[in-house]
């Protein structure tokens, strides 16, 4: 059963969701492996959402909420009550809308941002690596990532809404006077500070220094055309803004720092913060951090983001579907064999009488495919209809059929349905 802990910029501060980010991620490979029904674990933690999607025993799901919060709790230093009341816990067929709405940039600040997508595909990568992902959470993730380009490609909701990047400029816009003659230091390299630079840039400024606390700037400013430097205090206070996009812990820009800046805008967009807030307390220094942007993010546009939640409704129930009609496989594949080795029975027996007529045992295996098609569509309806226990029941109840085990889903592969296991009996 799939099972997610949520924790964004509706329902926790920015302090708890900066914490979760610097300690939960690495405390799902201790998840898995020292929770026996927990078998998946996939963490997506970003500047505005901290959540944890989990593969667990239908069984456990209060034993798996309160094994995640107390993990996340001591990873992140964050008490166990107050992350609970910070989080909300959704399972089943919710945790699937949720993700894809997650992914198509849905549920953040600013409706339709572009980096989410890629967030959720990074988080995937990173549970690979750790060894913590599960078969069914690749497919929930790999799918995510399909519905998000579906709705990118066939809705306006990339455009109703802004990047926190390019949103954070726009309120800045009002502090600068002119961009093409302000004097920017950013201060990171990463991803961000790709989109930061962009953006930057989109607004007419020229004048950008890059630093970086891991030293990788030179090569940065060389492959996008701009200076850096080494010497953070010197360029700091040259500055009239100042952009941090880094993800490096503790503070980087602090009151020190800037003692001798007279009028610098900074800008924060690091989780964990890149910039003290005291800094935000001295005269002449004004501070735009995640937390102040997110309270001016833009209202929906409701016209494209109405079409894209329809698009995300649309995937979600057809996942589920699909995922239902799956757990019938081992129904059909029982139905099937139980049919085949009885006509094989007969066949054999025929030709111990001596009719081993090819004509006649070709008729007989054209009869059993036909008696299979009505079960193989009712099987799809009552999957699609969540009523799959019912047609499970009644193989036990008519022909005392069992299925062995339920097939697992395998990331990538093209799983049969039911519906076309049954069909294809004729070719058996």
């Amino acid at each position: 059963m799939l099972l997610c802990l949520t924790a964004n910029h509706r329902n926790a501060s920015f302090d708890i969701l900066e914490k979760l980010s610097v300690g939960a991620p690495q405390a799902a490979g201790a998840l898995v492996s020292g929770t026996p029904f927990v078998s998946g674990a996939v963490v997506l933690a970003t500047c505005n959402r901290f959540e944890a999607y989990l593969d667990i025993d239908e069984s456990s799901g209060r034993r798996s909420v309160d094994a995640t919060v107390a993990a996340m709790s001591g990873a992140s230093g964050i008490s166990a009550d107050e992350l609970r009341s910070s989080v909300t816990v959704l399972s089943g067929d919710d945790v699937v809308e949720h993700l894809f709405a997650v992914s198509s940039g849905l549920e953040s600040v600013v409706i339709g941002e572009d980096e989410i997508s890629g967030q959720v595909r990074r988080a995937l990568e990173q549970a690979r690596m750790a060894g913590t992902t599960s078969s069914a959470l690749e497919l929930l993730f790999q799918r995510a990532s399909t519905t998000s380009r579906v709705v990118k490609s066939s809705t306006a909701v990339g455009t109703a809404g802004r990047s926190l990047v390019r949103l954070a400029l726009e309120l800045a816009s009002s502090r600068v006077t002119d961009w093409a003659h302000a004097r920017v230091l950013m201060i990171g390299t990463g991803s961000y500070a790709g989109a930061s630079l962009a953006a930057l840039r989109d607004r007419g400024a020229v004048d950008v220094t890059v630093y970086s606390p891991s030293g990788r700037g030179e090569k940065f400013a060389h492959g996008h055309d701009i200076r850096f430097t080494t010497d953070l205090a010197a360029a700091a206070t040259a500055s009239d803004v100042i952009v941090s996009c880094t993800i490096v812990d503790g503070h980087i820009v602090t009151p020190e720092l800037l003692a001798d800046s007279e009028r610098t805008l900074v800008i924060d967009l690091g989780l964990p913060r890149n910039v003290d807030p005291a800094v935000g307390a001295i005269e002449g220094i004004e501070l735009l951090d995640l937390e102040t942007i997110s309270l001016h993010a833009p209202l929906e546009e409701l016209n494209a983001t109405s079409q894209a939640r329809e698009v995300v409704g649309n995937a979600a129930a057809e996942f589920t579907a699909a995922k239902a009609e799956q757990q019938l496989t081992s129904s059909v594949v029982a139905l099937r064999g139980h049919l085949f080795d009885l006509l094989d029975a007969e066949i054999e027996r025929a030709r111990t009488r001596g009719d081993s007529s090819q004509q006649t045992e070709q008729a007989l295996r054209h009869l059993t495919s036909v008696l299979l098609h009505a079960p193989s569509v009712r099987a799809r309806e009552l999957a699609r209809a969540g009523r799959g226990d019912e047609f499970t029941a009644g193989l036990e109840a008519i022909f005392g059929v069992v299925p062995a085990v339920i097939v697992p889903m395998i990331p990538g592969a093209d799983v049969a349905s039911p519906a076309s296991l049954l069909l294809d009996a004729d070719a058996s």
